[in-house]
């Protein structure tokens, strides 16, 4: 079979993670920590990276291969035998994707600014297809709007599919849908879920109140990491999306809408030696039979990065099938599974399911159509709405 080639924006901790992952798991019998092993007959190193850009000078000029281990990533190294790809860091466009207090934080200098020339969008256009990249996955900082807004223009015009793996709302805005979808083109977003993080385990544990019939009052997520993203997330302008996203991620699952007042959910501080660790604290009030309180709380520890890792490679795939079947616009099912975003948000077990039919699928008469087996339901065009 066929490589899956994908282009990425931004060399992170994330895609440090992600590359490790698709060396590492080359083998069946390392499958453990994989929601997938095949999907669609591709598995985790099908996947290629084919081009890649940042902004940090560090990485700019670097072969990919080892990019993925210059500062200031800090995330935990399980696959250090990465031969080189020959795919070097180009530079990026800068626009909202760097916070100014990153550059000189404590005297530490935990951002070095490149200063090559920044890439226009036909420069990004051209590069992605030269490289035969099909998706483009976006790892940019949270806040990261205007830096977004372009690179998705650069996949709309190079005819490459979109993977948003960050809280800036694209495949959940019906106009960049829309545009997606014009141009047969599949987007998944966004802001993608950790395998097992603070919001899924948040998710799960409101579901299971709701269905308990336990009243859930009020609730707390608190979140503490010292990797770059916590680290860019001390500028509080930068985390509306963020908040919006966590927060509804939640709230869609609750048996009743909370107030304001009643949920905090969102990250709370950086902490440098946590480096790529990052810990959560839950708290979740509520009424029981007899309207007896109760209280529960929860500190969840998981190193941060390889947490979203497995989830992107199940992304990727889905999204391959998806262009091998010639589907265009929001892919529902596997954005409702894999994003803490989506356009629709659906109960943890449903969007499951949803997802299996839609890697099951083979042939669909409608795009972005999951025919139930018990012929129930299924998820309309974004047309259809």
């Amino acid at each position: 079979m066929s490589k899956i080639k994908v282009a990425i924006v931004g060399v992170g901790n994330c895609v440090s993670s992600l590359i490790q992952g698709i060396h590492f798991y080359k083998d069946p019998q390392d499958a453990i920590g994989l929601m997938h092993w095949q999907i669609g007959g591709y598995g985790p190193s099908d996947i290629e990276v084919v081009s890649a850009f940042d902004i940090d000078t560090r990485k700019v000029g670097q072969d990919v291969s080892e990019a993925i281990f210059a500062e200031p990533n800090c995330t935990t190294v399980f696959c250090r035998d990465i031969p080189k790809s020959g795919v070097m860091v180009h530079m990026g466009r800068i626009l909202d994707g760097f916070s100014d207090h990153m550059r000189d934080y404590n005297k530490k200098e935990t951002f070095l600014l490149s200063d090559e020339p920044e890439p226009n969008q036909s420069d990004v256009v051209r590069i992605l297809r030269q490289s035969g990249a099909e998706i483009l996955l976006n790892y940019l900082p949270v806040g990261s709007e205007e830096a977004t807004h372009f690179y998705v223009e650069c996949a709309l015009d190079a005819g490459v599919g979109f993977i948003n793996n960050i809280p800036v709302f694209i495949a959940s805005d019906p106009k960049w849908a829309g545009r997606f979808e014009d141009e047969g083109l599949p987007i998944i977003g966004d802001d993608i879920k950790a395998q097992l993080g603070a919001t899924i385990t948040h998710r799960v544990l409101t579901d299971l109140f709701k269905k308990r019939g336990v009243k859930l009052e009020r609730t707390y997520q608190l979140n503490t990491g010292g990797n770059t993203d916590f680290l860019n997330m001390l500028n509080m302008n930068r985390l509306a999306s963020k908040k919006v996203s966590k927060t509804e991620s939640v709230q869609s699952v609750a048996a009743e809408r909370m107030t304001e007042d009643n949920i905090h959910i969102g990250p709370s501080d950086y902490v440098p030696w946590q480096n790529d660790n990052k810990v959560c604290f839950i708290r979740m009030e509520g009424k029981l039979f007899g309207d007896i309180p109760m209280n529960l709380e929860l500190r969840l520890s998981v190193e941060d990065s390889p947490n979203s890792a497995g989830v992107v490679i199940d992304a990727i795939r889905c999204m391959k099938l998806a262009l091998e079947r010639g589907e265009g616009g929001v892919l529902y099912s596997p954005a409702s599974y894999f994003c803490k975003h989506p356009p629709r948000q659906y109960p943890d077990d449903k969007a499951y399911r949803l997802t299996e039919e839609f890697i099951a699928a083979s042939n669909r008469e409608e795009p972005n159509e999951v025919p139930d087996p018990r012929g129930r339901e299924r998820e309309p065009s974004l047309a259809e709405g």
